[in-house]
């Protein structure tokens, strides 16, 4: 090896020895790393940025932007919610559920679609229950493997995509992923909900971290807007209706005089307004799905679908707000902020929730614009409890966000736009819709991983120009020496797989691509395959917490330890393999 090679190999060996400690954030020592390398020489200085300006780089952040206002706009989370349903077997419950999230994540981000369907899945969990640990493991699998779909499901795609229009003048396509990564999908998915879900140890699936609110329950008000669908049916029907979604209907007021009881015979007329017994994630739910209105909304009409938020807030002794009520405080005249709903342990009380007197120790439900939610809680006394906010969902522009995505979409897969551009625009429509407020615009990018993708090209170019991705991809082609081709694409599959278990799968992708290009001149085969099965693998990190950031997010919820992985894990890579190596042999043929 040359002095260079001997260098390079020894820095990746130092940068991949830090990230598999992790005691240090990955971002971090992939931005000193480019940096030494360009004090070694490695990396020549007028280049050492060029990963921050690279097309993958930029795809990444502005899939970002687009996942959290599908996310925000509420049509997401529409067609999450009603798919499921209480009573079903723990396989078809699995098996819905896993699908719905790799559907998701082949059209946004899958770490966003798994984020979003975690408290689905818990509140299920609670209401069978059983321990979230059962299902969560294969709902983050199958987010996984639903991103294999697109170009723009998960960042490896992007990243293979972008080396390819680099080194053979041609990006894949938008569904060029699609044959193969269905496929997987498919054969993953199946066994996750008939096999895979029952290798998971029961004994270690414990209840799982729950937030410091997970089953607090509030008191709020509803109002019924004009068009309702709940018009004309009883509190009886209504409930029956909503069975399924942790919401009781336990009162109704009318003209300010609330009926006695629960009214259960009562129908239900337009401005009356609705008692709700209800967790906080759930009213704003319930609140779009029939076409509710919040108790104060019309003071606030020019923010309503912009930037409001939920917050909870707790009531300490002596704070200036116990003692008060909603009305005394003005809060909603002189701050725009409304009391939608209180928790007092379980305590019922007959009075408006804005007319109730605040005591010490009640937890409030606050919405209002998100800029000074926290401020008005705090001044007022409040404790807000940091890691409890809600989104509220834009759900009357769900429709137009879905049909300016779906043209973006029909116009990249027909050559019209640069999926970069198309991006972009999707980008600005969202902020200019305030569906994506301005001010959380830069708070929707995870720049954790821009950073390190960013500081990863060009440490990858330097790997390839120095022949170091050569050596490595001749060291594969000699292991598997007179087996063929398809043995070298399957034990390609096997080196990627297993550095994305121990890195990032960013990482895995920017240093195997290289080598699988390598491997193609050497055997001088068709490279596409090559690069299609380093797009899979690098995305296929089953076997550890840390080989996904889709893993650990379900590790503290779930309650699994860090060996419960591999048990699920290691035969859903070996199929991984074995379907995805006649697959990528048949849609991109090796001597092609």
């Amino acid at each position: 090896m040359s002095t260079d090679q001997v260098m390079l190999f020894s820095l990746l060996a130092v940068l991949f020895g830090l990230l598999v400690w992790g005691r240090i954030r990955y971002d971090l020592i992939a931005f000193g790393g480019l940096m030494l390398a360009v004090i070694l020489g490695i990396v020549p200085a007028n280049q050492a940025f060029t990963g921050f300006s690279h097309p993958a780089t930029v795809i990444i952040a502005l899939v970002l932007v687009v996942s959290t206002g599908l996310l925000k706009s509420g049509a997401i989370e529409l067609v999450a919610r009603y798919v499921v349903k209480t009573g079903r077997s723990l396989f078809l419950h699995i098996t819905v559920m896993s699908t719905v999230t790799a559907m998701l994540s082949a059209i946004m981000n899958n770490v966003a679609a798994l984020a979003m369907m975690i408290p689905v899945d818990m509140g299920m969990a609670d209401k069978e229950k059983r321990k979230p640990g059962l299902t969560l493991m294969p709902l983050s699998f199958a987010s996984i493997l639903g991103g294999l779909i697109t170009l723009i499901g998960t960042p490896p795609n992007i990243i293979i995509a972008s080396f390819r229009e680099q080194a053979l003048g041609e990006s894949f396509g938008m569904f060029d992923y699609a044959p193969v990564g269905l496929a997987v999908a498919v054969a993953g998915v199946l066994f996750v909900a008939l096999i895979g879900w029952r290798l998971i140890p029961v004994d270690k699936s414990q209840t799982g971290q729950k937030n410091l609110s997970a089953v607090r329950e509030y008191v709020a008000e509803i109002r019924v807007a004009e068009k309702s669908r709940v018009i004309g049916m009883t509190i009886e029907a209504l409930n029956k209706a909503n069975q399924d979604t942790d919401i009781e209907i336990i009162g109704l007021s009318r003209r300010g005089k609330r009926f006695p009881g629960q009214a259960v015979d009562e129908e239900i007329a337009e401005r009356d307004i609705l008692v709700i017994r209800a967790m906080a994630d759930n009213i704003d739910a319930f609140v779009g799905e029939n076409q509710l209105e919040y108790v104060g909304s019309e003071k606030h009409e020019s923010l309503i679908g912009g930037d409001l938020s939920l917050i909870e807030v707790v009531v300490p002794e002596h704070a200036y707000i116990a003692g008060r009520n909603a009305l005394d405080l003005r809060l909603l005249q002189r701050h725009g902020v409304n009391l939608l709903g209180i928790s007092r342990q379980g305590v019922p009380f007959e009075q408006s929730v804005r007319q109730l007197t605040i005591r010490a120790g009640d937890v409030l439900l606050l919405l209002g614009p998100t800029g000074n939610l926290h401020d008005v809680a705090t001044r007022v006394g409040g404790m807000p409890l940091q890691e409890r906010d809600f989104l509220v969902a834009q759900r009357h522009k769900a429709e137009l966000t879905v049909f300016v995505f779906a043209v973006a979409i029909v116009l990249v897969v027909l050559g019209y736009v640069d999926l970069a551009v198309a991006l972009g625009i999707v980008s600005l429509f969202m902020i200019a819709f305030k569906i994506v407020p301005i001010r959380d615009l830069y708070e929707t990018i995870e720049w954790p991983v821009i950073v390190l993708l960013g500081s990863l090209i060009p440490i990858g170019a330097a790997f390839e120009a120095s022949g170091g991705s050569d050596l490595v991809a001749q060291a594969i082609i000699g292991f598997s020496d007179n087996f063929g081709p398809l043995l070298v694409l399957a034990l390609l599959m096997v080196f990627t797989m297993t550095l994305s278990d121990l890195l990032d799968n960013t990482a895995t992708a920017v240093m195997a691509a290289p080598v699988a290009l390598e491997i193609a001149n050497a055997l001088n085969q068709n490279p596409d395959p090559f690069l299609m099965a380093v797009a899979i693998s690098a995305s296929c990190a089953f076997l550890t917490p840390i080989g996904h950031k889709n893993n650990t997010l379900i590790m503290a919820p779930g309650g699994y330890r860090f060996g419960d992985y591999w048990r699920m894990g290691l035969p859903l890579e070996i199929i991984v393999i074995l379907v995805s190596v006649p697959m990528i042999a048949w849609v991109w043929p090796l001597t092609g």
